[in-house]
């Protein structure tokens, strides 16, 4: 049995080490915050068979609401943690595209959860 890749730790005595390390530090929080939020949101439409560019028995394959559940639950804790960070010019449509992820969920899920009850609920309240 192979132990699974892992990346060496940043040595910031190497030249490109600390390149990556300059790069990083960068980069303002807003576009991290953002860029975390667009990841969970493309992995969570996914998840509830929103992928474009698939015909509907692929997207069925891909659907995994358990899997969307976790995803959303994720990204509604970030943002709503970081929405008062960010401002509300960047977490508009990060809240907009959680929204329309839980509704799409809802409509995906054949066992619907009570009112806030759904991904993310706990934290944005319940989705109408």
């Amino acid at each position: 049995m192979t132990e699974p890749h892992t990346n060496p730790p940043l040595d910031p005595t190497s030249d490109a080490d600390a390149q990556a390390v300059r790069d990083i530090a960068e980069v303002p929080a807003v576009e991290i915050i953002s860029a975390a939020a667009v990841h969970l949101m493309s992995a969570a439409a996914v998840k509830c068979g929103l992928a474009e560019d698939t015909d509907a028995q692929s997207a069925a394959e891909l659907t995994d609401l358990d899997e969307a559940r976790k995803l959303i639950t994720a990204l509604a804790g970030l943002v709503t943690a970081g929405a008062t960070e960010i401002g509300d010019h960047h977490a508009r449509p990060l809240r907009d595209g959680l929204r329309s992820l839980q509704l799409a969920f809802r409509e995906a899920s054949s066992i619907p959860d009570a009112p806030g009850q759904g991904p993310g609920e706990k934290f944005t309240g319940p989705v109408r």
